[in-house]
């Protein structure tokens, strides 16, 4: 995709020249308000998304840096890692009553901080360079953590419901091992890994688990309270020592809103960084960046506040529903195939028969429509995160996917490229 670049214009653009300019940019962007992007924007309704930009403007100039200069900041933190860490657990006397956290940009941060707290607690205990085993199916924010910060990742296969295999993970377990992953749930087909097994399987070795709940953090606790999730999967289970939890997916936050929870107090404190090896005094941060933008904990803070339990339970119930009634949906279709049995609202589906039809074919008819599909391969597959702006839009979507099938025909699309995962 070509950007020409805009030169920096010699005398400032008025107010009004800036907007009608930013306008005209966003002219060839999907248009999510439609319901037609699964995933990317995760949206509860124009009243909403006004709220969360107020929000997000009453606190456009502070820095989330510091909370003595911005307390204010620093309260709306502390109350959305409890408000996260309640969902997740941490209320329950099986948790140990002691879990806690901090607020991140997004889940690639988190998985990125509970990786670096993965190795520092194994190089405390003399490991110089610590592995993480993970499935095949965990997030590509461990691939990038094992580049960043000298940590190797060990990834093993999935079986054929696509839940991490537990026979090969055991078998990579060695003198190195910091710490297993599971996914609550998975990007790639929305299953939940044996959390239970996995976690039994680390405490037994002496490791650290981490669940990796940033698609399923703010769904599936409600989900469990409908009677539609009845596995194991946050701080009620033995050995998880770590959680992540986006608030800007289904907590219907803005951009970039995340939460990594431990256990232990002892366990977090390898998180925060501290210093005074330079001339400017004192130095402490609790994330990767120093200067943050507080405008993202506002509204993060606005989303739970104003949604409450009740509001984030309904939008719970109606996106469930919609997902479902895709899923019926492929499952009903002779030519597609679902992969996976998915948890939740987050799942990927297929040719059943390869040769019979291109699905990547398919999704170049559905984009021309408008819609939003991520790609994946292994096998090929189309993506969907179902959220609670899609559902006025099922039906149309529906309609469209068999359209789609039909126009394809046996036809076969030269582009074999996948799109950007939008796990994040």
């Amino acid at each position: 995709m070509d950007f020409p670049s805009a030169p920096l214009p010699k005398a400032g653009l008025s107010h009004q020249e800036v907007l009608d300019r930013l306008a005209a940019l966003k002219t060839n962007d999907k248009q999510w308000e439609e319901g037609k992007v699964f995933g990317l924007v995760y949206d509860a309704g124009k009243a909403h998304h006004e709220l969360l930009r107020d929000a997000m403007a009453l606190f456009e100039a502070e820095n989330g840096l510091n909370v003595l200069a911005f307390p204010s900041i620093g309260q709306m933190s502390h109350d959305l890692v409890r408000i996260t860490a309640s969902l997740l657990g941490a209320d329950d006397p099986r948790s140990g009553g002691a879990v806690t956290g901090f607020l991140t940009s997004g889940g690639t941060e988190s998985l990125l901080q509970a990786s670096i707290v993965a190795r520092d607690h194994a190089r405390a205990r003399g490991i110089a360079r610590p592995t993480i085993v993970c499935a095949t199916s965990a997030h590509a924010a461990f691939t990038k953590a094992a580049g960043l910060f000298d940590i190797e990742v060990i990834r093993v296969p999935v079986g054929e419901d696509y839940r991490v295999d537990l026979a090969a993970m055991e078998a990579a377990i060695d003198e190195r091992t910091a710490m297993l992953v599971a996914s609550a749930v998975s990007y790639p087909q929305g299953v939940i890994d044996d959390v239970t097994a996995i976690a039994a399987l680390a405490e037994s070795k002496g490791l650290l688990c981490h669940v990796d709940g940033c698609m399923g953090g703010y769904f599936l606790p409600f989900l469990t309270e409908l009677g539609n999730c009845h596995v194991p999967f946050d701080f009620t289970v033995s050995g998880v020592t770590s959680m992540s939890a986006d608030l800007h997916k289904y907590g219907y936050a803005s951009k970039g809103a995340s939460v990594v929870l431990y256990r232990t107090p002892a366990l977090a404190r390898h998180q925060v960084f501290m210093t005074e090896d330079w001339l400017g005094g004192f130095y402490a941060s609790t994330t990767m960046a120093g200067t943050k933008p507080a405008g993202p904990i506002a509204a993060a803070w606005a989303s739970v506040m104003h949604l409450g339990h009740d509001g984030l339970l309904q939008l719970t119930r109606n996106t469930y529903v919609a997902a479902r009634k895709i899923i019926d949906a492929v499952n009903a279709h002779p030519k597609l195939q679902l992969r996976g049995e998915p948890a939740m609202s987050v799942f990927a589906f297929g040719a059943a028969n390869e040769a019979e039809l291109d699905i990547f074919a398919v999704s170049e008819v559905l984009s021309r429509s408008g819609w939003h599909v991520d790609r994946q391969r292994h096998p090929d597959s189309l993506h969907l995160t179902v959220h609670a702006g899609s559902v006025k839009a099922t039906d149309a979507f529906l309609a469209d996917l068999h359209a789609a099938i039909e126009e394809v025909g046996t036809r076969r699309t030269e582009d074999r490229s996948t799109t950007y995962a939008t796990g994040d």
